[in-house]
């Protein structure tokens, strides 16, 4: 049966035309409603190709369409890229999208792709799919299928690559199920290590309720919850670790990005923050710790992992970069801080223990948080692990989803 919607296939025709049409044709032989989007910056003739042209494309771009074909490779494929992006964002029928392309290429649609709900097919088939892809990913559920050959021309290797990727998307659209089950209300916790016992404890007494979705604070774990709140998938988030700050404030390897809390200011989703694992900044293997920091308090976690006690001026840092986040958010928001102590490390007689250093960063955030009617600031005397913080975070999330 033919799908309603579409099913994008986007490259550049000015020199992968022979794979996408390959793919093309073996999608119209399972009825599928496919178009082929160009997103070519440099002339060519294989315009008639296109359902969609690279023109049409560019023209998305807030500064005109000139500004994609500019002749600079690198300055065009930025531009094109930000131009895929709004373009595919204005689609209302998008049921997949299959991606084709080497370097370039890759850069070019992984971003528009990162920009889709989570829950419509992904698939990017490059080149470059068997490196580092975190930066092509992104928090989305993007799916990257390495050519094995370069994409140049239809060959034994080929032939056999593009047919599991027509077979991929295929399969996702026609084998798509309804969900027979009645969903509980989803909800975002973020969690770590040396906050796991309070998440665990936290996710059990509300799994009647909820939908626990657990996402480990590693940078990416932050990114993926934030991705399903602007994504609208999420009732509420309770945000017990927001360790991923130190990381991105003072060069950790598990850092967040500058868009940390920004999906909850603009999602108004109910918001419980807390200040879990602010105690430390991850670092790999000893030997990776930058030279600045030679001389400071650590722990090692393992092998792979080396912890760094943050001091009083970071926390007062941490402090003031959090709550100026927070104070954008129109929705409710309620954020705790367990004064007995940030984390399974930062408690009496603990590796991390510093008093000291918790109070700067309660000190500079009580300043600089603004209080409103849906903005609220608590502190109480227990550990962030303790059954008491656990049924205090409880309390009040189940007062902000009323």
């Amino acid at each position: 049966m033919a799908s309603t919607r579409t099913i994008y296939l986007v490259t550049t025709l000015d020199t992968k035309r022979e794979e996408i049409v390959y793919i093309k044709n073996l999608l119209d032989l399972k009825n599928l409603n496919c178009k082929i989007v160009d997103i070519s910056t440099q002339p060519h003739q294989y315009k008639h190709l296109a359902a969609i042209s690279a023109e049409t494309v560019a023209s998305y771009h807030p500064n005109g369409k000139q500004v994609v074909f500019c002749g600079d490779r690198g300055k065009a494929i930025v531009a094109m890229a930000d131009a895929f992006k709004l373009f595919l964002m204005a689609q209302n029928d998008v049921e997949a999208i299959l991606g084709l392309g080497g370097s370039g290429g890759t850069a070019l649609i992984t971003p528009a792709m990162q920009s889709l709900p989570v829950g419509i097919p992904k698939l990017m088939v490059s080149t470059m799919a068997s490196g580092d892809i975190s930066g092509y990913i992104g928090a989305s559920d993007i799916a990257m299928m390495y050519s094995v050959t370069d994409i140049a021309g239809i060959n034994v290797i080929s032939r056999k690559v593009l047919t599991n990727a027509a077979n991929f998307i295929a399969g996702s659209v026609l084998f798509k199920t309804k969900n027979t089950i009645e969903d509980k209300p989803a909800i975002g916790l973020t969690m770590f290590g040396v906050t796991t016992t309070c998440v665990q404890s936290v996710s059990a007494k509300l799994h009647d309720q909820y939908d626990c979705l657990v996402f480990h604070a590693t940078g990416s774990g932050g990114k993926a919850m934030e991705k399903l709140a602007d994504s609208h998938l999420l009732h509420g988030v309770l945000d017990i670790t927001t360790t991923e700050v130190c990381d991105y404030l003072f060069n950790g390897v598990l850092a967040c990005d500058e868009d940390r809390f920004g999906a909850i200011a603009r999602s108004q989703i109910p918001y419980i923050g807390s200040c879990g694992a602010i105690d430390m900044v991850n670092f790999a293997s000893p030997d990776t710790i930058p030279q600045k920091y030679k001389d400071r308090l650590f722990y090692p976690h393992n092998p792979q992992v080396t912890l760094m006690r943050t001091t009083p001026e970071e926390n007062k840092k941490m402090a003031n970069w959090i709550a100026n986040k927070l104070n954008q958010c129109q929705g409710y928001v309620t954020f705790i801080i367990p004064e007995g102590g940030f984390s399974a490390l930062d408690i009496e007689n603990g590796a991390f223990w510093s008093p000291k250093a918790n109070q700067a960063f309660i000190d500079e955030f009580e300043k600089t948080f603004i209080q409103t009617e849906k903005r609220k600031l608590i502190k109480t005397p227990y550990h962030i692990n303790s059954p008491q913080f656990c049924d205090l975070i409880i309390k009040e999330f189940t007062k902000i989803m009323k």
